[in-house]
């Protein structure tokens, strides 16, 4: 699967349809010119890649500074993990996928 592009318009109607057939959907929140938001972008296409359950929702700040403020992100990259709609972890900066997959659980 394929990450799926949100942005202020259609956000709200993405994050609903991913809850309704993915346990756990992954925000994540970069920008086209940050080269830490490119390297943990490769470490949750390894993810989307392996995991079928797993929805990753990517969303850049500067087309969408309110879904920025609304999520509190003041660091980028930032990503933020819902398990069964609840937040589960919010995290600033770079994380290898084998320690995303350890919170997200098999």
């Amino acid at each position: 699967m394929a990450f799926i592009e949100a942005d202020e318009d259609d956000f709200e109607k993405i994050l609903h349809s991913s809850f309704e057939t993915n346990p756990v959907v992954i925000l994540k929140f970069g920008s086209e010119y940050c080269e830490p938001c490119h390297a943990l972008e490769c470490e949750l296409e390894e993810i989307d890649e392996e995991r079928e359950d797993v929805a990753v929702i990517s969303i850049d700040t500067d087309e969408s500074p309110s879904l920025a403020e609304q999520f509190e992100v003041y660091q980028l990259p930032t990503m933020i993990i819902y398990r069964d709609k609840k937040i589960i972890h919010h995290k600033e900066g770079v994380m290898l996928a084998q320690d995303i997959e350890e919170i997200i659980g098999g």
